[in-house]
Order: structure tokens, then sequence, then C-alpha cells
């Protein structure tokens, strides 16, 4: 490649990133400039609520100038923005819905009440955060007056004797959209989101090619970063963004090999170059060379016996025994 060819390709290279850099905006900057928290600025990201795109330059993802326009003319901007983003825990949201903790705790267990986050507190418990705007709906649903007043169901109750807990499960769905959001024009990458929540186990029965589970695996978002690695803290995390339930598991299972058939199709996983080895020819094959002859260049060659016309030795003395034999008799003679 010449040095032109080389300088060339920098330059467009150079000029799409500063291109992507121009109409774009670094995550701390947009919360900035939409009044919000990081953390809320993340969980609207999450939401689907702020939309992002690649950097071409590898540096994560930017908010594009336009959708930061579009939000911030939106009518009820800022206010509304940041009531759609705000996360409560238990007990503010056993608050808003005007219920008991442990109604709350109950209703969020039997998956009425799906939460949208969660982290580890200095007691390695896991806290569960809801929004804010769904809880107000919910208890303003006439059709959930039941669930909020008077005695749960008997098989509601039922279930949650037997240890029924879906939060960690509707987390998981949640969290799961969110990923496929953000690899929308990636087949490799919703594949690798899929396989996100499955045991290593699991992806390796679905994905059984290992040039292919090699390349899934540079498509793997990042984990949900909770205490050191090997830690509790980080084992308890990995069992909650782990499927667990067997229904759970054959769903992502079956998702994961329609994902994997879309990436086979439309871009192969590399491999290495094959290169070929010359086999050792075997007793009574043919001479390479010999192999390479065309018809017409073996026609009227003259066998190899027969191109020595000077007759052998045993030829010429035929009272002359060969071999071992002949070596016995003149050894005795």
């Amino acid at each position: 490649m010449s040095g032109d060819t080389v300088t060339h390709q920098t330059a467009v290279a150079a000029e799409r990133t500063c291109t992507t850099r121009d109409t774009s905006v670094a995550p701390n900057r947009a919360a900035r400039e939409l009044g919000l928290k990081r953390s809320e600025f993340d969980l609207a990201v999450h939401l689907g609520r702020i939309r992002t795109v690649p950097d071409d330059g590898g540096g994560g993802r930017r908010v594009p100038r336009d959708e930061i326009d579009r939000i911030r003319s939106a009518d009820g901007f800022p206010e509304e923005l940041r009531t759609g983003v705000r996360a409560v825990g238990t007990t503010q949201g056993a608050a808003l819905m005007d219920v008991t903790k442990a109604r709350f705790t109950r209703l969020a267990r039997l998956g009425l009440l799906v939460p949208v986050k969660f982290y580890v507190n200095r007691y390695r418990a896991v806290v569960w955060l809801y929004l804010a705007e769904e809880l107000r709906r919910f208890a303003a649903d006439e059709r959930n007056a039941a669930l909020l007043k008077g005695r749960t169901p008997e098989v509601l109750r039922a279930q949650l004797g037997e240890g029924l807990d879906l939060r960690p499960r509707n987390w998981r769905g949640r969290h799961l959209g969110f990923l496929l959001r953000q690899a929308t024009d990636d087949p490799w990458a919703r594949a690798a989101a899929v396989a996100s929540l499955l045991d290593a186990a699991e992806v390796s029965d679905v994905v059984s090619d290992p040039y292919e589970r090699s390349h899934l695996r540079r498509f793997r978002p990042a984990p949900t970063a909770h205490g050191s690695p090997g830690s509790p803290v980080a084992q308890l995390v990995g069992e909650i963004v782990t499927a667990a339930d067997q229904d759970e598991i054959d769903w992502l299972r079956s998702d994961l090999a329609d994902a994997m058939e879309a990436a086979r199709r439309q871009c192969p996983a590399p491999r290495p170059a094959l290169h070929a080895v010359p086999a050792r020819p075997g007793p009574g094959a043919v001479p390479h060379e010999a192999a390479e002859l065309l018809p017409h260049e073996t026609a009227g060659r003259v066998p190899p016996e027969t191109e020595n016309q000077e007759p052998r030795e045993a030829e010429q003395r035929p009272g002359r025994l060969s071999g071992l034999f002949g070596r016995l008799w003149r050894r005795d003679s």
C-alpha cells in the first residue's frame, strides 16, 4: 500500500471522527445540558428516552446534538424529563401507592411491579428501585384496587409461600430490552445481548463453534459492575443477571439460536486461513511429477524398464543365481 493511500485513509477516518464529534456530545456534557444527574441520564438512556449513537473514534456512545435540541424543546422540559426517570425504593414506593412496605414487597415479588435497577448495599442486601411514574399509574388503575386494599388472593399467597420472587427475572427482561435497543443494527451485538443473560455452559451448548463463540465475546455488553471480581457481592450480582428458571432459559436459548442464524447469514464469524499441507505418498502412489503429465505427453514415452537397452548382468549370465540362494551358492562353492 502506497504512502498516499495510507495518508488518504487516515484523513478520511479523521474527518469522519471529527464530524461525529462535531455533531454529538459526551454523556457527561449531555447530562449537564439536560439538567440531569449522571445516574438519571443513564437511566433515561436505558429507558430509550435519550437516543445515543456509537462514537466512531471508539470512545463509547455519544448523544447527538439534535437529540438534545429535541428534548429541550419538548413541553414541560425539564420537569417532565426528571419525573420520568425518578427511581424510588420500597419505602418511597409504598408511600406513593399508599400501601404498607410488606404489601409493596409482595406485589413486587409477584411480578406486578417491575424494578428498573438495583444495587447491593453495605449489608449485602439487594435494593430494588422502581420508576415512580409506573407506581403511580399502577395505583391509579381501578383494576388493581383489590390488590392494594384487602386480603391478597389465596392463589397469590400460595405462590409467595413457595418462595416466588420475580424481581430478578423482570429486571433481566427489562435490561435485555435496553441491550437490544443499543444493538439494533448489528446481528452479532444482538446475539451477544441475549447470550449475556445465559450461563456460559448454555451459550456453549447453543453456539458449538469455537470461532463463533470467540467472535460473539467481542460484542458482549459490559457486565453490571458491583464489587470486585470474585467477591461475595459480585457473585450475588452474577446470580441476578443470569437466567435461573428453566422456562426463561429455554426462551433465551431459542432467541440466541435465532439471533445466531441471522448473524451467520449477514456476516459469518472470521476463521483462520487454511494452508494446504502436501500429503505423503502412500505405497504405489504415482509420483507428483508423473501425475502432472498430460495424456498427450505420456502417450509416446517408453516404459522405464525398456529405456536401458543394455541387458542386466543377470540376463548376461543365465546360469548365475541371484538373491540369497545365489550368495549361499557362491560361499559354498
